[in-house]
């Protein structure tokens, strides 16, 4: 890399500051910060929810779930199932978020049940969200490291890393903290377009590369059997199978696109829910298209670095042998990012790291707040000015931008991929929370102590799926959700009739 990449770099990084600072003079109330004062067109938030969705998550580590020995495109089963979530979101949620003037998504919550299960609900997506982003903020962190350790070889990478999620968690925290909502949307708009292009042209680089051009890419890709793309094996255990895709990627979509502040939010941001359904649905079509260009990117990195050469590949993810399944890389994360730092001309390289940068700052801190301020601060503090709220909210803000930081820097020791991590946690938590809407939708007598009962038995039974089972986190939401509403069915039946027999009395 060249001074002109680190140019591009922190010019970006820069102007997206900048960016959020000049947008401050339009949050006025809290219905300007959360939700844009309810204006902003549909194809925005179409390019919103996919700059979302394709976090510096997807960017590095989807590359890499096709480089790893016996990785391809069966992840893309999973993909399939969140198309089809949000086909049932748009029957099924969104006309319910426009019956009223919504700010969060669990404030339908507080109108079916009552408080508690609206603060539950709230207090489970402000602590998944934080681990979940601090994990994307770790990602993009490690990627800068690598930029700077290009220029500086002899760095301590551990303390490298540790200066860049401060760094970029100070970024995003300004970004957030002045623009609010409407800013976080523009500036994904801006994004998309950013990271795509990047993602090209890294593809192109690396294609002209690889001796042989692409008949040895996809001599390559059939060798190892990369882009096998269905299984069909009914296997609770195995994460990407056709069934836990479709099955269990629709209930996943159900909850981080229909239960989900961080997305939810965004439907928020127009008026009609006919414009939220075709911003949501459009996205669609692009996110699949996306996820098959990064796993193709894992197959011509794989034909590129050429582990197979190796012999220590025959060993390549073999329980004690010492070998990642990544080899030679330690993870699935570091491949894309070497490759972008130490092969990509100049100019070039700062471009792809831009884009993702981009795709990193696509903050939650906003929709945190928004779900902090009005689920479970607002019941405490009624009837303060909007003012008030206001500027909580800015606090909150900054607060939840410290904690997202602490987070990237506890996980940052941990080999895991960053995608299986982040995934596994919002499928954890997301159940309970998809199962509760499940029942105020479809089991109309459930009062609020059964949907407690309900979400509560759901969150125990993860908790001991996650720490107990091998059961893989595509299934989670699905078991999740189906618990809640199971036992919030069954409790109901027990206080309905108790309260029968009370009125006998």
């Amino acid at each position: 890399m060249q001074a002109l990449d680190l140019i591009i770099i922190f010019g970006y990084l820069i102007g997206v500051t900048l960016f959020g600072v000049w947008f401050s003079g339009k949050q006025e109330t809290t219905e300007d910060y959360f939700v844009g004062d309810r204006n902003v067109p549909w194809w925005a938030i179409a390019a919103s929810i996919v700059a979302t969705e394709t976090s510096t998550i997807t960017f590095i580590s989807v590359p890499g779930i096709a480089f790893a020995r016996n990785g391809n495109f069966q992840f893309l089963q999973l993909v399939f199932g969140y198309m089809l979530g949000r086909v049932v979101i748009s029957l099924l949620f969104i006309p319910m978020y426009f019956r009223g003037e919504l700010q969060t998504v669990y404030q339908l919550l507080g109108e079916r049940f009552g408080t508690k299960v609206k603060m539950l609900a709230s207090a489970m997506f402000v602590v998944m969200r934080n681990i979940a982003d601090g994990i994307r903020l770790l990602l993009t962190a490690i990627v800068l490291a690598a930029v700077y350790t290009a220029f500086q070889p002899g760095a301590d990478a551990t303390l490298v890393i540790i200066g860049s999620i401060v760094l970029l968690g100070a970024i995003m925290i300004v970004f957030t903290y002045y623009g609010g909502m409407e800013a976080v949307i523009w500036v994904e708009v801006i994004q998309l377009g950013i990271y795509i292009g990047g993602a090209i042209a890294a593809a192109v680089v690396i294609f002209n590369q690889v001796e042989g051009g692409m008949p040895r890419v996809l001599e390559i890709g059939a060798q190892f059997d990369k882009f096998s793309l269905f299984d069909f094996t009914f296997d609770l255990t195995k994460t990407f199978t056709f069934w836990s895709g479709l099955i269990g990627g629709c209930f996943l979509t159900m909850s981080t696109h229909g239960t989900d502040q961080y997305l939810v939010q965004r439907y928020l941001c127009t008026n009609k829910a006919s414009r939220a359904s075709l911003a949501l649905l459009s996205s669609g079509a692009v996110v699949l298209g996306q996820f098959i260009g990064f796993l193709f990117i894992g197959v011509l990195l794989f034909a590129f670095y050429a582990p197979f050469e190796a012999a220590e590949y025959a060993k390549a993810g073999v329980a004690g042998s010492g070998v990642p399944a990544t080899f030679p890389f330690t993870g699935g994360d570091q491949v894309f990012p070497d490759f972008i730092t130490k092969h990509m001309p100049s100019g070039l390289s700062g471009l792809v790291v831009a884009a993702i940068f981009a795709a990193a700052l696509s903050s939650s801190l906003n929709s945190i707040a928004a779900t902090f301020v009005n689920d479970l601060y607002k019941p405490f503090r009624q009837n303060l000015t909007d003012k008030h709220y206001l500027k909580v909210s800015h606090w909150l803000t900054l607060l939840f931008g410290i904690v997202q930081i602490v987070v990237a820097l506890a996980v940052m020791r941990q080999n895991r991929s960053a995608l299986d991590q982040a995934l596994s946690i919002a499928s954890l938590i997301n159940g309970p929370v998809l199962g509760v809407f499940l029942v105020g939708t479809f089991l109309k007598k459930v009062s609020q102590t059964p949907a407690l009962i309900g979400m509560a038995a759901s969150i125990l039974l993860m908790l001991s799926i996650k720490f107990f089972t091998p059961i893989a986190y595509t299934w989670y939401v699905l078991i999740g959700s189906l618990t809640t509403l199971l036992v919030a069915w069954l409790a109901s039946l027990f206080f309905n009739g108790n309260q029968r027999e009370l009125r006998n009395l």
